[in-house]
């Protein structure tokens, strides 16, 4: 199960965002720093990439065919892969431009939920240092564009991710070495009750996640060479050694979502660094949540 495979050497300078589409059995992903979206089809081991004016940081599906919606560093976008077409549709983010957005993906009851941080990407994709760890605020982001403040001061957004049930919301802040949990409201999408889940982890910094249909949370751990499965009750399951320093996130698929991919960041040094791995696992992951766009 811990078979690491290399399936797109991308060299990616900040490999994130992948997203697992069941209607194309296709993998998409980004390039934060290149500001690239691209595509894997395992089918055929094509990749294409479709290139943006700025960071490109996370996705999600929608429930229009064809169209997903885009963080970019400023603001969220619906995209049309058929046409190319960009449209703008919200601009969460008021502290631009020292902050921009991060990790987000849309939530069981159909809103997109977005993290921010100090922007550390300049206009030519180059990175910078994050000095502040309080710039960071956790949007919820509704069908008719509207946006509420979710959680503050934060600092490096990434991890959200929802227990099977719906009653668990995930949150992680990159900088504190803490994925918290909320209480989640699948009928309303409120949340309540934060409280530590999984803390001080000593392999790395926790980054993007995945939710498996058992309820383990599979986190990628910059800086940290592995990904670590948590179980619901925050202990350790097992670590997953992987080949490369900066794993970035994670995703279930495949036709019976039994293959983990995982994103990854350059590293000084590491020629696998940067690529898009695959790992064949032991149990299934859940489809991805759907923005609506219809309401």
């Amino acid at each position: 199960m811990t078979d690491v495979k290399i399936v797109v050497p991308a060299a990616n300078w900040c490999g994130e965002g992948p997203l697992w589409s069941a209607k194309d059995q296709a993998l998409y992903w980004t390039d934060i720093n290149r500001f690239l979206l691209q595509r894997y089809d395992p089918a055929s081991g094509s990749v294409r990439h479709w290139v943006f004016d700025e960071p490109v940081c996370a996705t999600g599906l929608t429930d229009t065919p064809g169209v997903l919606v885009l963080a970019l560093g400023s603001r969220l976008i619906l995209w049309n892969e058929a046409t190319d077409e960009r449209t703008d549709f919200a601009t969460p983010e008021t502290n631009l431009p020292a902050s921009r957005l991060n990790d987000g993906r849309p939530s069981p009851f159909g809103d997109f939920w977005v993290g921010s941080m100090q922007n550390n990407v300049d206009e030519n994709g180059q990175g910078q240092p994050v000095s502040d760890p309080h710039l960071g605020t956790l949007y919820r982001v509704r069908s008719d564009g509207g946006v509420t403040v979710q959680d503050r001061e934060l600092g490096i957004s990434n991890t959200l991710c929802w227990s099977p049930d719906g009653t668990i919301f995930y949150f992680g802040d990159t900088l504190q070495n803490t994925i918290f949990a909320w209480d989640y409201d699948v009928t309303s999408g409120e949340i309540s009750n934060k409280r530590p889940f999984f803390v001080g982890f000593e392999r790395g910094r926790p980054d993007g996640s995945a939710i498996d249909s058992e309820g383990y949370l599979w986190n990628a751990r910059y800086d940290g060479s592995c990904i670590v499965r948590v179980a619901p009750d925050g202990s350790v399951d097992r670590v997953i050694d992987m080949p490369v320093r900066n794993l970035t996130s994670c995703t279930f698929g495949g036709p019976d979502l039994k293959i983990l991919y995982v994103t990854s960041a350059a590293q000084p040094g590491e020629l696998r660094a940067g690529s898009v791995f695959s790992i064949d696992v032991d149990v299934a992951g859940q489809p991805e949540n759907v923005f609506s766009l219809k309401g």
